[in-house]
């Protein structure tokens, strides 16, 4: 089957990145994130079955031109059928990759590689064990390391990393986690905290800037630009010390990259976010359960694409947050 209708929206950028979240649900209270005693997850029964997922990357893939597909959470490894997801998706001819905070992928590594996973991005804030059981709220970190080993073992690489620099909290982490990347053969990215915590308490005063992250890298490095053309990737490259090793920097906020934007989202209970930062959906399990062939799902797919705006605006004093956390979103 040959695409029928690219998922274009007005402004002449067309979506070939789908991310996917398969559960709200997380086994970290990362601060940044949600409280401690979590969120009211979805419930089961509006949350996508494994077939349905499927059927929807399908209709991306074969009409819509979906050429990538990552699977996010909450947190995705606690997905029972992750696994086989991840098997039928390779089966459609994409690249897919995963985002994780890395808890549990010691014990499947492994069978995510042998199904068709591609790579992994795993979140990791500080390699400090007090610091990320402040983050986390959960004293982890020995088993998000072994996790990280046994995807490299797997062969899901280049192991990314992301982390984000908490004023007052792991700030002064940044050549740190970088030192410890490189030596581990991970690749670094920071990002800047967006507005998508639970509890909006993200302020723009008190995120740590790009600049900033900059800055405190090059106390112990010398980092160049990297010299590739950005395009939809959302990382400023650099090379570190003259390289091969670089790191990634993400300016979500301060330099935002909308107009070079590639991605579409799918929430777990089957809504499309044709942004990050959307205040609305489109709904496609109503549709899907009430009998929709995959023309119909597909059309109402392209229509969501075309509201999405030029840009979220987040360094705008008029930028709302949307509703839904970033647990609930998928990143």
């Amino acid at each position: 089957m040959t695409v029928t209708t690219p998922l274009a929206d007005r402004f002449g950028r067309v979506a070939t990145d789908l991310r996917v979240s398969l559960t709200d649900r997380c086994n970290l209270r990362c601060n940044y994130c949600m409280p401690a005693e979590g969120l009211d997850w979805l419930p089961t029964e509006q949350t996508l079955t494994d077939d349905e997922v499927v059927r929807l990357i399908t209709i991306g893939v074969e009409r819509l031109g979906i050429r990538e597909v990552r699977f996010t959470g909450g947190e995705p490894l606690l997905r029972r059928g992750l696994v086989d997801i991840v098997g039928r998706t390779h089966a459609l001819g994409v690249e897919t990759s995963l985002t994780t905070n890395a808890l549990g992928l010691s014990r499947t590594a492994q069978a995510l590689a042998d199904a068709g996973l591609d790579r992994i991005n795993a979140s990791i804030d500080s390699v400090r064990p007090e610091t990320f059981a402040t983050i986390t709220r959960r004293d982890r970190l020995a088993d998000v390391v072994a996790g990280l080993e046994a995807a490299k073992a797997a062969g899901l690489g280049p192991v990314k990393l992301n982390a984000v620099l908490l004023r007052g909290t792991n700030d002064d982490q940044a050549a740190e986690l970088l030192r410890w990347s490189i030596e581990h053969g991970y690749e670094l990215r920071f990002i800047e905290q967006m507005p998508l915590d639970a509890q909006h308490d993200w302020s723009r005063a008190a995120m740590v800037t790009a600049d900033e992250i900059f800055d405190a890298l090059s106390t112990e490095f010398t980092l160049t630009p990297h010299g590739e053309p950005r395009g939809s990737a959302p990382a400023e490259l650099f090379d570190v010390d003259g390289g091969p090793a670089t790191v990634g920097i993400i300016a979500s906020v301060t330099r935002p990259f909308c107009g070079d934007c590639d991605r579409v989202r799918l929430t777990a209970d089957g809504q499309v976010r044709n942004c990050l930062f959307a205040r609305e959906e489109s709904d496609l399990r109503t549709a899907l359960r009430s009998g929709a062939g995959d023309e119909e799902i597909a059309e109402r797919w392209v229509i969501a694409m075309r509201g999405k705006r030029a840009g979220h605006g987040i360094d705008d004093v008029t930028f709302l947050q949307p509703d839904r956390p970033m647990s609930a979103i998928g990143g």
